[in-house]
């Protein structure tokens, strides 16, 4: 080789080895920013502390197996939509809407933050759909445009949340919108979670099914359920997801595995990832512990779940701008329930008297009602009862939430409606001459909710009775009797059984 080809070669290789040391430097640069990137990830990650929170059920049994400030409050983000969805569960269940009802999309609604759907002021989108977006997604417009289907307003459905949390026993919980976007107003606690996570599978297990969604096609698009545990870890069947900074990472979970039945809540994780592992080794510890039978009734089984806190903080988080004040609850008023409320209280003939009158023109009852207290259009004449007071000696104490005594709905009834009903004159007597009554209770509302549970468990059997609400003085307190009238004792009789076969109580009498 010549000195000219020399030179070429040696340049050639010098070209080669600046070209190597300019990518191995260019590598090196970028690994280096990797490196940063995930160096000031881990230390942002090791810095964000969220207040975290715990607990483990025996939904078989309603015991405890674990609990970790499962009583201190906390912000729920996204675990909120478990209960605009048990709403709209209700809603489908009595009839006020259907899987295919369109629900109209508002300015407000559209303008959520995301996560949503993108939906635009004037579109609709059927319920069926803003379940699974819900489930799935957890589209904030999504809810929004439910609360405004169900309560006129998110401020209104907000307390219609709370009135429905303050039904189910779950005293620590105050909601103030429909998706869990940051507000001070909107607390929780783990132990309000889970009894929402058992109450809403027990009380609607065909709508439940919509939690087990893996994935839900929109407009083209594959959305995939956020909740990764469901199909890899075995026996989860649902149900819900969270995240806001202040709340961390949020899960509450169910669980069926071989006769087994967990309900847990996580609270304040640090990433999803670190939620879901938490999440995985409280159900691989204690699914083992749990029954395989169910020793109490469902009722029964949910009160069993208030129980004296294991580890509580000493200090709760502060929540001085929430809109209703949270109790503390003292551990003698979280004792089992071992009865319906309301199943032993005796019955005594009142005086009833009756009126035919539009179901437009009586917003007190609850068949001329929509879910959020607004008046549906006349309709067929629908029976309206006034009965007479009566004082008693008050009966033993007894405590709402059971699961057994859940209404279809709660209404926001209008004063100046529940006054028309006691100002209807008075008009034929009822036919037939026997009564029955389905409970007694502290809110009207929740007596003419029993009403129409009774009706949906007890089918064909109440179709042709008239319900009333009594009105009973007892001592200081005063209870509604829940009541229907139009039997003879055969069909009276035949009503009570197919009540009790429902988990309904209910006691018969001559009127």
């Amino acid at each position: 080789m010549g000195h000219a080809g020399f030179r070429r070669t040696m340049r050639g290789v010098g070209l080669g080895l600046s070209a190597l040391l300019f990518v191995t430097a260019a590598i090196d640069h970028a690994d280096a920013r990797s490196r940063k990137r995930s160096s000031h990830h881990a230390a942002k990650v090791s810095r964000y502390n969220p207040p975290a929170a715990s607990i483990v059920v025996d939904a078989n049994i309603g015991k405890v197996l674990e609990e970790t400030n499962a009583d201190s409050q906390r912000y729920p983000a996204s675990l909120t939509k478990v209960m605009t969805l048990y709403l709209l569960f209700e809603s489908l269940e009595g009839g006020q809407i259907k899987l295919t009802t369109p629900l109209p999309v508002s300015e407000h609604a559209a303008a959520q933050a995301p996560s949503k759907l993108a939906l635009k002021p004037g579109e609709t989108i059927t319920v069926e759909n803003a379940i699974r977006a819900i489930v799935t997604k957890s589209a904030n417009d999504v809810a929004v445009v439910v609360a405004e289907a169900l309560g006129g307003s998110e401020a209104d459905f907000g307390k219609m949340m709370t009135r429905k949390a303050r039904l189910l026993g779950m005293t620590r919980t105050t909601y103030v919108n429909a998706s869990g976007l940051p507000n001070d107003g909107q607390i929780t606690t783990a132990r309000d979670q889970a009894t929402l996570g058992r109450a809403i599978q027990e009380r609607f297990p065909k709508y439940y099914k919509y939690f087990q969604t893996r994935s839900f096609a929109y407009r083209g698009h594959a959305i995939r359920n956020h909740n990764k545990l469901l199909g890899r870890l075995e026996g989860v069947d649902g149900i819900k997801t969270g995240y806001t900074h202040d709340s961390g990472f949020n899960l509450l979970t169910s669980v069926h595995r071989d006769g087994r039945y967990l309900v847990a809540a996580v609270f304040g994780g640090r990433t999803g990832n670190s939620r879901d592992a938490h999440m995985r080794d409280l159900i691989t510890k204690y699914i083992r512990f749990a029954s395989k039978e169910r020793a109490a009734p469902k009722s029964d089984a949910v009160a069993q779940m208030k129980t004296e806190p294991a580890k509580q903080e000493p200090t709760p988080m502060h929540t001085a701008s929430a809109p209703v004040p949270i109790p503390v609850v003292a551990p003698a008023q979280l004792q089992p329930e071992t009865t319906m409320k309301g199943s032993t209280e005796p019955i005594k003939p009142n005086a009833v008297k009756t009126v035919k009158v539009k179901a437009g023109n009586m917003p007190a009852l609850s068949a001329g009602l929509d879910s959020g207290g607004k008046m549906l259009p006349p309709g067929k004449p629908v029976n309206v009862t006034v009965v007479t007071t009566k004082t008693e000696t008050p009966p033993p104490p007894a405590r709402p939430g059971l699961l057994g005594t859940l209404p279809v709905n709660v209404p926001k009834v209008p004063a100046a409606a529940l006054e028309a009903q006691n100002s209807v004159p008075e008009a034929a007597k009822r036919t037939g001459d026997y009564l029955i009554q389905v409970g007694a209770f502290d809110d009207e509302i929740e007596a003419r909710n029993r009403l129409q549970t009774a009706r949906s468990k007890a089918g064909e059997a109440l179709d042709q009775a008239d319900p009333f609400t009594e009105k009973v003085a007892k001592g200081d307190k005063t209870l509604y009797r829940a009541r229907f009238a139009g039997f003879d004792r055969k069909q009276a009789e035949a009503a009570c059984k197919s009540l009790r076969r429902g988990e309904i109580p209910c006691m018969l009498l001559k009127n």
